[in-house]
């Protein structure tokens, strides 16, 4: 008898339509798996959820030059930028600007935790808040601390909105910080190392007077020609000549050049008195003596020379046997 082949297939036992509503059943289970596990991952990633949104958000919103608006709230300034002082009314008319035609330029930002801190345009940013924006354009970069102090540096130099002591700590910062010579900092503001020695050499000014630079009481000129003077006091003085009496460049070089003589002329009035009398008294003894009178010119403590006058031939020559009569009682 020959056995049955097992090689027809499920159908051959159960028949084809049982077969085929099976398949279908477990087709129908396999999806409906599928879906809940699908399901599950979505509710795993919940947590997530907000941040890919947002992420979206900001990827939809960056355009060619990768701009983006952002709320303004979001948006802190760089406390160690160099720039402190703002001056409200520039602050004003720049504000006045932005309401007609909006931010022009947009800021230049790093991410931080939860805000985004201004690399450049802190200005703008300003402004913006008291024009009553919401919300400013901006390009979000990451650097390193050095590279932002250099951007913030390069934009407020080349735009010229540092005064000169903000631009001089700026550079000092550099210098110190960063460790950058004068060389390598002239070429990163594209200026020569002159004008970054000059710039830096207005530190030394008193504190007093770096103020008035920093109010525009005074110039950069005025200043450098200060530095001449050591003296603190006088510094500040000729400082304060220099607002009252409306002084010109010129006219405050010729004071601190007029100041510079003042020491020679007190170093010759204010000459060791001692010394001077311990002099006078041996011309005093040497005028007994001659029975004339007698100078004693020092060139210093141990060099000099002696004048004795005489008013008559015949008293020349009781000068001179009274000098040989000396020299003979010494032999």
């Amino acid at each position: 008898m020959a056995k049955r082949g097992l090689g027809k297939g499920l159908g051959a036992f159960f028949g084809e339509e049982i077969v085929q509503e099976v398949a279908k059943e477990r087709s129908e289970q396999k999806a409906e798996q599928a879906e809940k596990e699908n399901g599950n991952v979505e509710e795993n990633n919940i947590d997530k959820t907000e941040e890919r949104k947002t992420n979206q958000v900001i990827q939809q919103m960056v355009n060619e030059s990768g701009e983006i608006v952002i709320k303004i709230s979001k948006i802190e300034p760089n406390q160690e930028q160099p720039r402190k002082d703002f001056k409200e009314e520039q602050l004003q008319e720049l504000a006045e600007s932005i309401k007609q035609y909006g931010i022009l330029q947009p800021l230049l930002v790093q991410k931080k935790q939860d805000y985004y801190e201004i690399i450049a345009g802190e200005r703008r940013w300003r402004a913006a808040k008291l024009a009553g924006l919401k919300e400013v354009p901006v390009v979000i970069r990451e650097y390193s601390q050095q590279q932002a102090v250099e951007i913030s540096l390069i934009e407020n130099v080349q735009r010229e909105d540092l005064n000169p002591i903000e631009e001089a700590l700026a550079y000092q910062r550099l210098m110190q910080e960063f460790h950058l010579k004068q060389e390598e900092i002239a070429e990163r503001v594209s200026k020569n190392r002159t004008t970054i020695t000059n710039s830096m050499r207005l530190l030394n000014l008193v504190p007093e007077v770096q103020q008035m630079l920093i109010d525009g009481l005074i110039s950069s000129g005025h200043a450098r020609a200060l530095l001449a003077i050591s003296d603190p006091k006088q510094q500040l003085s000729l400082a304060v000549r220099i607002v009252e009496e409306h002084l010109s460049v010129r006219e405050v070089e010729k004071a601190v050049k007029a100041l510079g003589k003042v020491p020679k002329d007190e170093k010759k009035v204010n000459k060791d008195e001692a010394l001077e009398l311990i002099f006078k008294s041996l011309e005093d003894r040497m005028k007994t003596i001659m029975g004339t009178k007698v100078n004693i010119n020092r060139k210093d403590r141990n060099k000099g020379k002696i004048e004795i006058e005489y008013y008559s031939e015949s008293e020349l020559e009781r000068i001179v046997e009274l000098i040989e009569s000396v020299q003979q009682e010494s032999l």
